[in-house]
């Protein structure tokens, strides 16, 4: 009920400046080309996890045959796609055809646990065109932005989006095209790493107490609100850039990156245009890559090397492309680990430990964002002092959070073994 609450405000308040919201975005889907046909792919592999192998092969095979009807029913139209993709009609219309059979053909428990499914699929696509209308608001709503403050903090990091931005840049064409891939796919790896999570959903006939899933949306409804606090679109757009065909047109304050770092001058908030997102601090690519990476630790050998490859592939895009500085993933970081925290005291039962662990990453969660704004003049003269001090606030978190958490990972059993016997004469 809170997330469909959410939906409607949000729906009310993209309205209110004439924007089309995530309700609506998702309603015309259902007949015109989607967003990403890959993602309602994957939200219908999420439902799949309540399902048979039986069931898993018939939906997906009304899922392709929906696709192929529509694709065909447009080229004899003369329909072209020129935006979104030409297939994923077919499996939201699944989606939306196992809620109707939950309510109608399911009872009790089975019907509880096919809407469990459906929600799953419905709260990730649900997320994606969330995310959308939200970026649009936080430009109608925040004219001036934060941009100076944080380049000018990022002194004491080196700044590592400028260090990052030449050495993908120097890589050619492949070193982006690859970094690219992997920023914008990144909900498939989430799902990915869910469904080996949901394995034996089908089997157990119930949900884990937590998973990926929970904290991706915990991170997309929270994180947003501190758009609105500390607003900022990024270095690529603030100072210039254009190395890989972005930029911020006319309204940067310098064309810098990522040639030149910014000089160090006492920082001011300066307006921006109503189209660029201010989608940087926190960084929620970070945030969301950070996740992927610790749900992905308990998983076999390919899924932790895919879970770490996808956490510094997404660090290098973000920096590499110019989407947000290193003070923006220091603050992704601390989010998700205080984020993942909660939840996970709130499905165990708070204690001591984890009390203590959301206290101490909210304060350093605060406590970099107030740094960012009040002491980034001094935090760029005295590089040797504050860059140190954000590693270490940051890996304290870190360590908390990688100390709590083994503590209550369940022990394994030990291994009987027979005590020796003597041998019969």
């Amino acid at each position: 009920m809170a997330a469909l609450g959410f939906l409607v405000a949000l729906e009310i308040a993209a309205r209110h400046y004439g924007l089309p919201g995530p309700v609506t975005n998702q309603a015309r889907e259902v007949i015109f080309p989607p967003k990403s046909g890959f993602l309602l792919y994957a939200s219908m592999a999420l439902m799949m996890v309540v399902l048979t192998w039986r069931q898993r092969l018939v939906a997906a095979g009304v899922a392709i045959g929906i696709d192929i009807v529509i694709f065909s029913v447009r080229w004899a139209l003369g329909i072209e796609v020129t935006d979104g993709h030409p297939f994923g009609n077919g499996a939201l219309w699944v989606i939306l055809g196992y809620a109707v059979v939950a309510v109608t053909r399911r009872t009790g428990r089975e019907r509880l646990l096919l809407l469990q499914g459906v929600g799953l699929a419905m709260l990730l696509v649900a997320g994606r065109k969330t995310g959308d209308t939200f970026l649009l608001i936080t430009s109608k709503t925040r004219p001036t932005v934060l941009d100076q403050y944080v380049a000018t903090a990022d002194h004491a990091l080196g700044n590592p989006s400028w260090l990052v931005g030449e050495l993908v840049k120097a890589t050619g064409p492949i070193g982006p095209h690859v970094l690219d891939l992997v920023y914008i796919q990144l909900p498939i790896a989430a799902v990915v790493v869910t469904l080996y999570q949901l394995r034996h959903v089908a089997a157990e006939r119930r949900f884990p107490d937590h998973h990926l899933v929970r904290t991706f949306l915990v991170i997309g409804l929270v994180g947003p609100l501190v758009y609105l606090i500390f607003p900022v679109v990024g270095p690529v757009f603030a100072y210039g850039g254009g190395a890989f065909g972005t930029g911020g047109g006319h309204w940067p304050v310098a064309y810098l990156w990522p040639h030149t770092p910014p000089p160090l001058t006492a920082p001011h908030s300066m307006p921006f245009d109503a189209i660029t997102p201010r989608n940087c601090m926190p960084s929620l690519h970070t945030a969301w890559a950070t996740a992927i990476f610790i749900h992905s630790r308990k998983g076999p050998r390919a899924l932790r090397f895919a879970g770490a490859f996808w956490l510094i592939a997404t660090l290098g895009a973000t920096l590499g492309f110019g989407y947000h500085y290193g003070a923006d993933l220091l603050a992704g970081a601390v989010f998700t680990l205080t984020v993942e925290a909660a939840l996970r005291s709130h499905g165990r039962g708070w204690d001591r430990a984890g009390s203590r662990l959301v206290a101490h990453g909210g304060a350093v969660f605060t406590a970099l964002l107030l740094s960012y704004r009040y002491l980034p003049l001094q935090m760029a003269e005295h590089p040797w002092i504050y860059g140190p001090l954000l590693l270490l606030a940051t890996a304290s978190v870190i360590h908390g959070y990688v100390r709590t958490t083994r503590q209550w990972d369940p022990k394994p059993a030990p291994v009987h073994r027979p005590e020796p016997q003597p041998e019969p004469a």
